[in-house]
């Protein structure tokens, strides 16, 4: 496929400097999981990798760090506390703060599961954190319990949610794809948020500009693919790409992963594990076209 030119809007990430080191390309920091939930973060972990962040720490439950940190060893994990339900509790922002601060950006949702202490969690996270953030699965869940779900943050956010997770942000239960793809253009607008509806051609918007992506296949509508979704945007975020920008690069980034491992697996058996080393090939593609629109 390399002789395709890449699509126009695409973000250009330009190739690395030979005397580039592991802090050029950022520090990024994820949250999430839960007893009986370490797969999600997991996932992101290693999309956030394969994605080219610098330093990728996954901050989870000390009930789940081992088997975290067994599923790769390039990551780093940082335990958290562990509620009396398998959940990370309130509290544990004191001990997060630790790596907050060290962060180019924070990544929070992948198997978080649902508690009250959670709820206060990432509402505190959504609101107080002036780096760039992407919210998922859980933690948008989380933030539909909001009175105004998406109001009042001071950083750049990614949000990323399925149908379903849209229906619940704008209180919409029975909405179909088409008129969600006009709210979310709305919402990103009026929240100043950069929305990702994803679905077949995946739609990015910050409200005013819109990317419809037209890579991927039915293989993605698979648990865990979202997951590897959320770490290449905040690898995106990691190197400094603005939120839009990331957002837009990693969901064609993705979905050229999942076209490129549907031509040697199928679509029917693709899992989300199976797009991690086919993120390499979309790379090597991507790369491809980027330095042949260069010459």
């Amino acid at each position: 496929m390399s002789h395709q030119p890449l699509p126009p809007g695409l973000p250009i990430l330009a190739a690395r400097s030979n005397d580039s080191h592991k802090g050029t390309f950022g520090r990024a920091l994820l949250v999430g999981g839960s007893v009986g939930m370490p797969g999600s973060i997991s996932l992101s972990g290693q999309a956030c990798l394969k994605g080219g962040a610098g330093l990728v720490t996954l901050a989870v439950p000390d009930a789940i760090i081992n088997t975290v940190a067994n599923f790769e060893p390039s990551y780093m994990t940082w335990a958290l506390p562990t509620d009396r339900q398998g959940h990370i509790p309130f509290h544990a922002k004191g001990r997060l703060s630790e790596k907050l601060n060290a962060a180019d950006c924070l990544a929070i949702g992948p198997g978080l599961g649902q508690s009250r202490g959670l709820f206060h969690l990432v509402s505190y996270l959504y609101e107080t954190l002036a780096r760039p953030m992407v919210i998922d699965a859980d933690g948008l869940n989380l933030l539909s319990q909001r009175e105004d779900p998406l109001a009042g943050h001071v950083g750049p956010r990614v949000i990323t949610p399925h149908l379903g997770e849209f229906r619940r942000l704008v209180g919409k239960p029975h909405l179909m794809m088409e008129a969600a793809r006009t709210m979310a253009v709305e919402l990103a607008a009026r929240q100043n948020v950069v929305v990702v509806l994803k679905g077949p051609q995946t739609l990015v918007t910050d409200g005013q500009n819109h990317w419809h992506n037209p890579t991927g296949n039915p293989g993605l509508a698979t648990g865990g693919s979202g997951d590897v979704l959320t770490g290449l945007i905040t690898a995106l975020l990691a190197q400094t790409l603005d939120a839009y920008q990331a957002a837009v690069l990693a969901v064609f980034m993705h979905g050229l992963s999942a076209d490129l491992a549907a031509l040697e697996t199928t679509q029917t058996g693709l899992t989300a594990s199976d797009l991690l080393p086919f993120l390499e090939d979309a790379w090597r593609e991507y790369e491809s076209r980027r330095d042949q629109a260069s010459t």
